[in-house]
């Protein structure tokens, strides 16, 4: 018996999507088993319109998935999670969780996603923050992380980890992400979550 093949991975962006030096954009291009889920407008988004596209997406993909979210990608994650099609995903990794609730932390423009579902998440999660980020404080992302069941990696002083942060093709991240695919594979198998 061979090795599995990789699971299908659902980019999801935040607010303005990710550019071609963001390391989502990266990944995309390295990875062919990677697919970015395009929203109608990256700028003024809108919570239903997205979830429906992050709806679309993995049902049109046929098998279960794994997420890559980041920034408002991981409140758009936070608030599939209770919906329909949450079964169909394997795990999700969390980077950099825009607080939508801080109107001192977040855009006007975010506030749609707000309040932040805190419910724990169906799925294998991990939760990446940075201590520098101007759009989440670390204890805000660890109580996200707490909230949603998720582990919790300290990225250290990085920024928002986006282009601007300067990651590349971030294999770090990759690292976490890897090691997040494999400890949601007994779950994929059929054994509990506890």
């Amino acid at each position: 018996m061979g090795a599995p093949e990789s699971p299908l991975v659902l980019i999801l962006p935040g607010l303005g999507g990710s550019g071609p030096d963001h390391w989502q954009t990266r990944w995309e291009t390295l990875y062919p088993r990677h697919r970015r889920v395009v929203q109608r407008d990256w700028d003024h988004p809108d919570r239903e319109a997205w979830l429906a596209a992050l709806g679309a997406a993995i049902e049109a993909a046929g098998e279960r998935v794994v997420l890559a979210a980041h920034s408002l990608g991981c409140a758009l994650v936070a608030h599939a999670a209770s919906g329909p099609f949450a079964a169909s995903v394997r795990a999700a990794l969390l980077v950099a969780p825009a607080d939508v609730d801080s109107p001192v932390r977040t855009p006007a423009e975010t506030r749609v996603f707000a309040p932040m579902p805190l419910g724990r998440l169906p799925f294998a999660a991990t939760v990446v923050a940075s201590e520098t980020d101007p759009y989440v404080t670390f204890a805000r992302a660890r109580e996200f992380a707490a909230a949603w069941g998720a582990e919790l990696v300290d990225a250290g002083p990085g920024g928002h980890l986006n282009a601007a942060s300067r990651l590349g093709d971030w294999p770090t991240g990759r690292a976490i992400f890897e090691a997040l695919i494999a400890r949601s594979l007994p779950l994929v198998t059929g054994a509990p979550r506890l």
